[in-house]
């Protein structure tokens, strides 16, 4: 389904769809605010650029007016960010991480689908294979930053 430049550009100021209650800007800032109350100053950068590619990732769902996905934003907006120098490591991680634990748990789900084709379930356990392999890779204290930044992201939908 088309989604036009107007259709993507309202995520920007209007609900993203049934899984947030706010849009991009109001998500940005609410989390924003809560980042620095929390006193985890370390995360404002990343939070601030995390959903930078969101809008032009916006994929209105099929037959559903002013409700879209964003598949693989995480990863657009870091492939944005990721020769800025100064940008940190640990921000251009945050930012591209940021959905792996979700998108593992999705994918591992998938995988196990018995009511899709075996071909759809090959997909997903690569995916799963995939992920697992960045979440093995990471460092503990990393992990426990990507779980907190994740909370803050679903607290603010």
């Amino acid at each position: 389904m088309k989604t036009s430049i107007w259709e993507k550009l309202i995520t920007i100021f209007w609900k993203q769809n049934k899984r947030h209650r706010h849009w991009v800007l109001v998500h940005t800032l609410k989390v924003t605010y809560y980042i620095i109350k929390n006193k985890k100053y370390r995360m404002i950068s990343a939070w601030l650029l995390h959903d930078l590619w969101k809008p032009v990732m916006a994929t209105r769902n099929k037959n559903k007016k002013l409700d879209f996905s964003f598949h693989w934003h995480e990863e657009k907006s870091y492939q944005i960010i990721k020769n800025w120098p100064f940008i940190s490591n640990y921000t251009k991680k945050l930012v591209r991480w940021h959905y792996l634990i979700r998108w593992t748990k999705k994918a591992l789900e998938k995988s196990k689908d018995e009511t899709k084709n075996k071909k759809y379930r090959q997909h997903w356990k690569s995916e799963y294979t995939r992920q697992k392999y960045v979440w093995d890779n990471l460092d503990d204290s990393f992990k426990k930053e990507l779980a907190l930044f994740l909370k803050y992201d679903d607290m603010w939908k």
